[in-house]
């Protein structure tokens, strides 16, 4: 009988270091169903915080427009998807609400890591990690294919997201690099440069008619998505016989402290274009395979001086796949009264984002309760999985 089967004391599993502890003793328990061999599971991180406000609006909570009626002037954004009485999708995702409409999309409120302060970096290890802090060495994905017996992962990636690191059978590809540098990172790097009396004139020229600069300004000569060749990657190798189970795509560029409406109307269409690629190169797993669409958290309530917002906590998460109970929105919704908001700035968080992760791998890939909150997720056996996630096998 192994030290699971009879109890292990929390403070003794805590001293063995949760990462090296939780790959040694996955075989011991985990144990996927049969019935579940043919599954499939995406994640989507989107770096830098979207807007989960932006991306799903809560039209019908009284306190939205006082928040964001700048925002929703007629002609300053696209027209939004109305999904119920209380939510629309931003206008830029119309694949997305197609799949709602169909049954197959699931957007999530008011969901963020147990991590609930605003450091991108630190937000993002505690994603990835699969425990209550940042740092670590392992991945909860790398665990989670540890626990499928001959399974295998992929990320599409430049490097080795922390996500996937660890003992498991796990690759990585990366698409071309773009011949255009990310508008975000211009407008960054244009600040910096300004600075320097020297530098800035040779950076302005260096500037000067580039796509970057039309595309950062809301031009019409747009950069090419990455995230579309990303996805469609990701469709072609878990499509095929033997392919990953468990794959792994990152985008950047959700950092929106300024302009926020130009940018995430041409990222949300790059969101809702990748998502189509998917679907289109996944059609012979479609049926059996989640989409979790997730970023590191959410943004303020209110609009900054720059028409853009700032660090937030609650954000929000969306599922898709023909496995997927969609045409609805999950999650507790807090609203956004100034009573209502975290320190009177930001959406509530009222989801722990493992609870999600939990639903989707208990019920769609047949991993044990025991193994998810001992291995997978170590320490978060207070977490329960959420349920209704998906259609019933």
């Amino acid at each position: 009988m192994s030290m699971l089967d009879k109890g292990i004391d929390r403070r003794q599993f805590l001293s063995l270091g949760a990462g090296a502890t939780a790959i040694a003793l996955l075989p011991r328990f985990a144990v996927a169903a049969s019935s579940r061999s043919d599954t499939r599971f995406l994640l989507v991180f989107l770096r830098g915080g979207l807007d989960g406000l932006h991306a799903l609006q809560p039209i019908g909570d009284p306190a939205f427009g006082g928040l964001r009626g700048s925002f929703l002037e007629t002609g300053r954004q696209l027209a939004s998807h109305r999904l119920d009485s209380t939510f629309a999708l931003h206008g830029a995702l119309g694949f997305m609400a197609g799949l709602h409409a169909r049954k197959q999309l699931l957007p999530v409120a008011a969901v963020a890591p147990p991590y609930r302060q605003r450091s991108h970096f630190e937000a993002q290890d505690c994603v990835e990690n699969g425990t209550s802090g940042s740092g670590g060495s392992t991945g909860w994905m790398n665990r989670c294919v540890a626990a499928m017996p001959g399974a295998k992962g992929l990320a599409v990636a430049a490097v080795m997201p922390l996500a996937m690191r660890g003992s498991a059978e796990t690759t990585t590809w990366s698409p071309p690099l773009p011949e255009q540098v990310d508008p975000i990172l211009w407008q960054r790097l244009q600040l910096l440069y300004a600075a320097d009396s020297a530098l800035s004139r040779s950076f302005a020229e260096l500037g000067a008619g580039d796509a970057s600069a039309d595309a950062m300004q809301g031009g019409k000569q747009a950069r090419v998505a990455r995230l579309v060749p990303s996805m469609s990657a990701a469709a072609k190798f878990m499509s095929a016989p033997q392919g990953p189970r468990i794959g792994f795509v990152e985008d950047t560029g959700w950092d929106t402290h300024g302009n926020e409406i130009g940018v995430l109307d041409r990222k949300l269409s790059e969101l809702d274009a990748g998502l189509q690629a998917f679907h289109d190169g996944a059609q012979p797993i479609w049926r059996n395979t989640v989409v979790a669409i997730v970023t590191e958290f959410g943004r303020t309530a209110a609009i900054n001086g720059t028409g853009g917002t700032d660090h937030g906590t609650g954000g929000t998460a969306f599922l898709a796949g023909g496995a997927v109970n969609g045409g609805r929105v999950a999650g507790d919704w807090p609203g956004v009264a100034r009573a209502q908001l975290n320190d009177a700035r930001d959406l509530r968080a009222t989801t722990d984002m493992r609870s999600l992760f939990k639903g989707v791998l208990r019920d769609h890939l047949g991993i044990g309760d025991a193994t998810l909150s001992r291995g997978v997720f170590p320490d978060s056996g207070t977490i329960l999985p959420m349920r209704d996630l998906l259609l019933t096998v």
